[in-house]
């Protein structure tokens, strides 16, 4: 359900506030290629503009009167799946993570004070976003159940495990996590997050996973058979010499669109572990992480990247593949199982 390229992207605004209509409707409409067909104040209407407008893509505010956005996001995972991005309060953290389960491919948080200039970088990353994710399949919504873990065979080799996603990565990450076993070295994730959100999204992973997964902090001593989520907002990288490796953690810059890069992930990666990483690229927009696994590739460390058949916006991935960075281009269900049998066969330091 995507524009043509002569074609405008058709989006729909769903959201109580007219304060939020109205601003989300100029940001939209700033850019030539995006055209708000209706704007809806309720759950109910935002349905039936859904059904009338068809558009191509739906922003959705969670807190509505009546029927809320939960219920929207239900309705349409079970009826006329659209993709959505959600535009929610600081304050909802722990809606934005059950509006992901139900099937909204993204989000972006409202800025607390209306004369902030916060809405500028709003306005970048809802553009950018409505880009991305007007093309895309939307996510399933999250399955009742995870699949038993990929078994590890053998004694397998230690290795530093670097994950990089973007739009759509929680529900990608979250499937590969559950899919994995405890492994014989620590995993680093790097997910383009605001602020706020890794510390709860990393208690999320670890209910769902064997191992533990926690929000990274500066100076932290990476531990084997344990997850780390780098912070939102800030940038995580590898420091030390294999296989004595510790976390550090920076601020962004005003020049940084995303923080965390993967990009610095894994290049700090393959400059501290070298042959004994293995980097992942999961779904997202642009083309961040490319740079990182070319790295990861000179220093004789392995590859793997989400296929298009299961990516849910395959920028970040075919970006990878089309530079030669990828060893491997998999669909989404064999990317644990990849991971475990590079870990089983993982290359001893040179």
């Amino acid at each position: 359900m995507s524009a043509s390229a002569e074609e405008p992207i058709r989006v729909l605004v769903a959201d109580d506030s007219a304060f939020s209509r109205v601003t989300l409707t100029k940001m939209i409409e700033k850019d030539p290629g995006l055209l708000v067909v209706a704007t809806a104040v309720n759950g109910e209407e935002a349905i039936r503009l859904a059904v009338a407008r068809r558009p191509d893509l739906m922003t959705l505010d969670l807190e509505m009167p009546g029927m809320d956005g939960f219920a929207v996001l239900r309705w349409l995972a079970a009826n006329r799946p659209i993709p959505t991005i959600v535009v929610s309060s600081r304050k909802g953290t722990e809606d934005v993570f059950k509006a992901l389960d139900l099937g909204a491919v993204d989000f972006l948080v409202k800025p607390q004070a209306r004369a902030s200039a916060e809405y500028a970088r709003m306005e970048e990353a809802l553009l950018a976003k409505i880009h991305a994710v007007a093309g895309a399949r939307p996510p399933r919504p999250a399955p009742a159940s995870r699949p038993a873990p990929v078994p590890l065979v053998g004694v397998p080799s230690p290795a530093l495990v670097v994950i990089g996603a973007s739009t759509g990565g929680p529900a990608a990450l979250s499937a590969v996590l559950a899919a994995l076993p405890r492994l014989p070295g620590p995993v680093v994730i790097a997910q383009h997050m605001p602020g706020g959100f890794t510390g709860l999204f990393a208690e999320r992973l670890s209910r769902i996973c064997l191992f533990p997964v926690i929000e990274a902090r500066d100076g932290e001593v990476l531990r084997p058979g344990t997850a780390y989520v780098a912070p939102g907002g800030a940038h995580a990288e590898v420091q030390g010499r294999w296989p004595a490796l510790s976390l550090r953690v920076v601020t962004r810059s005003e020049e940084d669109f995303y923080a965390p890069a993967v990009d610095r992930l894994f290049a700090s990666a393959a400059r501290v572990a070298g042959r004994q990483t293995v980097a992942v690229l999961l779904t997202g927009m642009g083309s961040d992480g490319k740079e990182g696994m070319l790295a990861v590739q000179r220093a004789g460390g392995r590859t793997l990247v989400e296929s298009e058949e299961t990516a849910i916006v395959y920028g970040m991935p075919r970006e990878a593949a089309l530079s030669g960075a990828a060893d491997e281009i998999l669909p989404l269900p064999e990317i644990a199982p990849a991971i475990v049998r590079l870990v089983g066969g993982a290359r001893p330091p040179a």
